[in-house]
């Protein structure tokens, strides 16, 4: 089982979607845990993680069973040189049991390190990256993840749903 997650905010709200998944090819969602909370910590910038870090450990604490992966909106490495994303920091939340797998829409600054994926006809890569199981074979699940666009169709699942919770499309 597979949970794609995503956080959204409003001047007044933020939410995080996890949208569950049996397998890596699904195209329709098992399940879908949504987590609401009046106010976010502020963006801090050089510390994205301390804004979206939260909500994303709610959504997996609501969740009945634990996730063999959690798919995150963004980067799992910063570089190189190790230093932690979203998703290191994640995967340390989830006490380094629970691989993650970072899908970036836009480049890190030099980044030379995630591994590029085309999807569908855009000439436009993901940017993927992972703590837990290598890189490559993360990049090679995103490919053959559902849908024929760009985003697979689970990560969008995931926006949409996090960008509703709090009112915002």
């Amino acid at each position: 089982m597979i949970v794609c997650v995503d956080a959204a905010y409003s001047d007044t709200a933020s939410a995080a979607a996890g949208v569950i998944a049996k397998s890596w090819s699904d195209g329709e969602p098992h399940d879908t845990v949504i987590v609401q909370t009046a106010t976010s910590a502020d963006y801090e910038p050089g510390a994205f993680y301390k804004r979206e870090l939260p909500l994303l450990e709610a959504v997996i604490a609501c969740m009945s069973l634990r996730p063999a992966t959690v798919v995150i909106d963004g980067y799992v490495w910063l570089g190189r040189d190790g230093e932690m994303g979203l998703g290191a920091h994640l995967h340390k939340a989830l006490e380094n049991t629970v691989p993650v797998v970072g899908i970036a829409k836009s480049a890190f600054a030099h980044d030379d390190w995630s591994r590029p994926v085309l999807r569908g006809v855009s000439k436009r890569p993901l940017f993927v990256t992972a703590v837990g199981m290598a890189c490559d074979a993360a990049a090679t699940l995103v490919a053959g993840m559902h849908g024929a666009g760009r985003l697979p169709t689970l990560v969008q699942a995931a926006d949409r749903a996090a960008r509703a919770a709090v009112g915002t499309r």
